[in-house]
């Protein structure tokens, strides 16, 4: 009970765009509208694509969501770099997952939303490049090297029906 009011205090307070939020807020909005989408799965040159309706908008959308920087103990991990309509944030340093987030936005309307991950250990290595315009197209396109399994490259493109 007490850190209900230190939630709301600070809600919508973020030092960086609110990536988790806006996601959420998208998933809700395409799960009320269901849209038709021409999904394309690439796994290591072998493809599928099928027509569909997504089910759950915020598990098909969850690595985005998965790569946001607004955790208090990185408040000071990002540098800042606004250009024209566009704000990148760049991570200061190589542990951070989330290397690179930038947002695009047109009279105020986040119109694409660009993220570059990187994840290394003694286990194994993922490189992830996600871009989501609204209502428009999203991608995942995703390398892995695992230690005694070798190398994935997973490519998914989901395209919004007009």
């Amino acid at each position: 009970m007490a850190c209900k009011p230190d939630v709301k205090e600070t809600k919508g307070q973020y030092k960086y765009f609110d990536l988790k939020g806006f996601i959420q807020a998208d998933s809700s909005r395409l799960n009320r509208v269901n849209p038709s989408v021409t999904k394309t799965v690439n796994h290591n040159g072998q493809s599928e694509t099928k027509n569909l309706k997504i089910a759950n908008w915020g598990h098909e959308l969850g690595l985005f969501a998965s790569s946001d920087i607004n955790k208090p103990s990185w408040q000071q991990s990002y540098a800042v770099l606004a250009r024209g309509d566009s704000i990148t944030y760049k991570a200061l340093t190589p542990e951070l997952k989330t290397r690179e987030l930038t947002v695009t936005k047109i009279k105020g309307k986040v119109t694409r939303i660009h993220i570059v991950n990187h994840t290394k250990n003694m286990l194994y290595e993922t490189s992830e490049a996600l871009t989501y315009l609204p209502d428009s197209v999203y991608t995942i396109d995703k390398s892995q090297h695992v230690i005694l399994l070798g190398n994935n490259r997973y490519i998914i493109k989901g395209k919004f029906k007009k």
